[in-house]
């Protein structure tokens, strides 16, 4: 048939015919996935837990004594006391003043006064750089809420000296 022959209804439906092949073929060059392509994995949001407030050390008025997880408190170790933290959690503080970070294991329940977030040990408020202060504004990020993890970068034994793993003192 003669496209000039053609009548209007004709030219028209051959024109949709066409747009709509090119349509196809355009979404198949997409990237839509193919019968055989492994599904697309759903991205979950992690959220992630800091907490912002004042932070407080305790020292030799508490060494050798019992923590909340049964351990004897260690003044020169890297540990916390949080109020709902899990125990063996692990923390990164940071001093907002100056922006030193150390990463420390939450062994014990505190502080006691409302107005302060968590107590660090003197070694990691020594490190924290508010030792001689006795509070700084801190900002908390949980790292890992993993006993057995913690166990590994925080043995219990005395024979191992900190820090195992220089990132985490910044």
């Amino acid at each position: 048939m003669n496209a000039i022959a053609m009548d209007k209804n004709t030219r028209s439906r051959r024109f949709a015919f066409m747009a709509g092949a090119a349509f196809l073929t355009m979404l198949g060059f997409s990237g839509a996935p193919a019968g055989n392509a492994a599904p697309s994995v759903k991205v979950t949001p992690q959220h992630h837990w800091f907490q912002i407030g004042r932070a407080s050390w305790y020292g030799r008025l508490f060494q050798g004594h019992a923590t909340a997880n049964g351990e004897n408190f260690d003044m020169h170790g890297l540990t916390c006391a949080h109020r709902s933290l899990p125990m063996g959690s692990l923390v990164r503080v940071t001093n907002l003043s100056n922006q030193k970070t150390v990463v420390v294991r939450v062994n014990d329940r505190g502080p006691i006064p409302r107005s302060r977030v968590i107590d660090l040990s003197y070694a990691a408020a020594q490190y924290l750089g508010f030792g001689s202060n006795g509070t700084a504004s801190v900002r908390l990020e949980l790292l890992k809420d993993d006993p057995e993890l913690a166990q590994i970068i925080f043995p219990s034994s005395s024979a191992v000296v900190f820090p195992l793993v220089p990132s985490l003192v910044r």
